[in-house]
């Protein structure tokens, strides 16, 4: 009703709990010529649930963490982590130092009716890759970038990395997801091996994708085209490889 009373042409999520929901009526959309920025139900199945996300990424041909849905059969040393299998923006995730602490937040999690999902182990780098898509999900923009510094979920520092191993894993994650525009997938790196662990896909435009923008990957003003009924084609790369960008909250008082 909102979109017909402000003749809305695009519908874009940017909150994991919308995803579903649109994804399920995305033909009550079509009939009033409203395009919605989403991808498919079964897709965002995928990634509502921590469990699949893993298998999924696994079937890509790209690592991820041994994940466990009860902490007495965790036999995988620690550090470890915890998180809701469907949580979002980092609420009730903890790492775990050793099996009394891993009790005690499995104990609180339960009682706020969640469940977890068990990482591996914990490693000191983390970054998102920025992934933008065409409709038919063929990639334009891959841009990862360090997570140098996070809040409450949400990057507040982050460093531009075109790691080429990170974009041909990526290639090969959107070849079998075919997301519809934004996506966002984060990894842990181990600092030793070098090796990549996929840990969480979004498929919206994330908090930090603004920053991805102001370093070339212009995958607003793209958006803007393919609605207009262009075409883009992929860019190998963007000019600001290296470049860190900050953000930061600011209260006003009038």
């Amino acid at each position: 009703e909102i979109c017909k009373k402000d003749d809305i042409d695009l519908v874009m999520p940017t909150i994991d709990t919308d995803l579903l929901v649109l994804s399920q009526n995305v033909n009550k959309f079509d009939e009033i010529g409203v395009k919605v920025l989403i991808s498919k139900e079964d897709k965002i199945l995928i990634c509502r649930d921590k469990n699949n996300t893993g298998e999924f990424f696994e079937s890509c041909g790209v690592k991820a963490p041994k994940t466990f849905n009860d902490f007495r059969k965790y036999d995988r040393g620690f550090p470890c982590f915890i998180k809701p299998k469907d949580g979002s923006s980092s609420i009730n995730a903890f790492k775990v130092e050793n099996e009394e602490e891993l009790e005690i937040i499995e104990e609180y999690i339960s009682c706020n009716t969640l469940e977890d999902c068990l990482k591996e182990r914990c490693f000191s780098h983390e970054f998102t890759i920025d992934i933008f898509c065409d409709f038919d999900g063929n990639p334009i923009y891959i841009t990862p970038r360090e997570r140098v510094q996070v809040r409450a979920g949400e990057v507040l520092k982050t460093k531009i990395c075109m790691n080429k191993v990170m974009i041909e894993e990526s290639k090969k994650i959107i070849a079998k997801f075919k997301p519809c525009g934004p996506m966002t997938v984060q990894l842990i790196q181990d600092e030793i091996t070098g090796d990549n662990y996929y840990i969480e896909i979004n498929p919206r435009f994330g908090g930090g994708a603004p920053l991805s923008m102001k370093a070339g990957a212009r995958s607003a003003e793209t958006l803007l085209k393919l609605l207009t009924g262009e075409s883009a084609e992929y860019q190998e790369g963007i000019g600001c490889n290296g470049a860190v960008y900050s953000r930061f909250d600011q209260s006003v008082c009038i």
